[in-house]
């Protein structure tokens, strides 16, 4: 019973935490004009607060002639450490790739992910397999984490190239929204 009091206090402070740290924060979930959908939870288990994009579409066309036919979507979290959202502790992303090309699945030695921010390259490692699916078409979800400051320097980009393995495509500018609205979450101390 003290276990229960004690994580339902904890969840009350986080929410009274999160609510009070600006006027566009919210606890549940955000859609601006980006459409994306952002929610914050804190996790017991782990004992940390998780700020997180939801799987958001990316592209359905490839640059320079890589995946056809394919599609790529993305998620993105932003790991705190306790009951608190002024310090990350590191990032985590998903990209999914849909495709009816089964010889488009990304092989363990072509999973390296590089991200082109305005001209400077993050080379941010690689990606591991989250999941597999094979239906009419084949869904594959690689995930990394990584540093909070490269994530800082892909936000504050204007143009943004992402590369794993062959697969290139370009963040649109309602996924670049997206991820800064999800790091203006983070609540700077002042």
């Amino acid at each position: 019973m003290r276990k229960v009091n004690c994580l339902f206090s904890c969840g009350l402070l986080l929410l009274l935490q999160v609510s009070l740290m600006s006027p566009t924060t919210t606890v549940a979930q955000s859609r601006l004009n980006h459409g994306g959908k952002i929610e914050t939870t804190y996790d017991g288990f782990s004992h940390e607060t998780v700020m997180s994009l939801q799987k958001m579409p990316v592209s359905c066309n490839g640059i320079k002639d890589t995946f056809k036919d394919a599609c790529v979507s993305l998620m993105v979290s932003l790991h705190c450490p306790g009951i608190q959202a002024n310090h990350v502790n590191y990032v985590m992303l998903q990209l999914m790739f849909k495709t009816k090309a089964w010889d488009q699945r990304h092989p363990m030695d072509q999973r390296d992910l590089s991200v082109v921010v305005n001209n400077e390259t993050l080379r941010l490692g690689r990606m591991q397999l989250i999941g597999q699916n094979v239906d009419d078409n084949m869904t594959e979800t690689l995930g990394i984490t990584f540093p909070y400051e490269a994530f800082k320097k892909i936000v504050a980009a204007q143009f943004v190239e992402v590369q794993v393995g062959p697969s290139r495509f370009m963040l649109r500018n309602k996924n670049l929204e997206a991820l800064r609205d999800l790091n203006n979450r983070v609540v700077v101390a002042q």
